[in-house]
């Protein structure tokens, strides 16, 4: 349960504001289509979380489980810092023939290579190794959390949410729990 709970409340509140939000706000303006785009959001999430978490308990094998913690914790102060940097979309997606589904789908999955709660799935993935399973639903449903009301409602939401505090929120949960992950192995090694 501390693997889904840690996982969804982190992916939640940095997600407010990131890139993959802002892609839900403009998908949810030009499709008008909202059950197959927050489908298309859940299929591309699971696949590209349960990826990014299947590399985090991979690389946990490789790394010595006293140096684990030290560098899953440093990892996540690193998230905070980045967790700072406010998001912008690159490119304006590109509507599929095959519809909203399949637009949100290509459109989010390819959004979430390299951004942040990609490598926070990594590094969650690494923490709960063994339990791979509730990282990759956490972060799913912390992802549905912060975009299915941005496709509901759109720009109400988008001008409401105080985005510079929520930034450093998210940025102060990250840090916090890289000094908990790193403070744990001191008093129990």
């Amino acid at each position: 349960m501390e693997a889904f709970l840690t996982s969804c409340m982190l992916v939640a509140i940095s997600e407010i504001g990131d890139k993959t939000q802002l892609l839900s706000f403009v998908l949810a303006a030009r499709l008008r289509a909202p059950l197959p785009i927050i489908a298309g959001i859940f299929v591309a999430t699971i696949f590209n979380h349960a990826l990014a978490g299947s590399v985090g308990v991979w690389l946990a094998q490789l790394i010595s489980p006293q140096w684990l913690p030290w560098i899953t914790g440093s990892v996540f102060i690193a998230f905070g810092v980045w967790a700072l940097k406010p998001d912008s979309l690159d490119d304006e997606p590109k509507v599929h023939p095959a519809g909203a589904f399949v637009t949100t789908v290509i459109a989010f999955f390819i959004a979430e290579m390299g951004d942040k709660t990609q490598f926070a799935t990594v590094a969650l993935g690494a923490q709960f190794q063994n339990a791979l399973l509730a990282v990759v639903a956490g972060t799913t449903f912390g992802m549905l959390l912060a975009d299915v009301p941005a496709v509901l409602l759109g720009d109400r939401l988008a001008t409401r949410l105080p985005l510079k505090q929520i930034r450093w929120f998210a940025a102060a949960l990250f840090v916090i729990t890289g000094a908990i992950t790193i403070l744990s192995s001191i008093t129990t090694g």
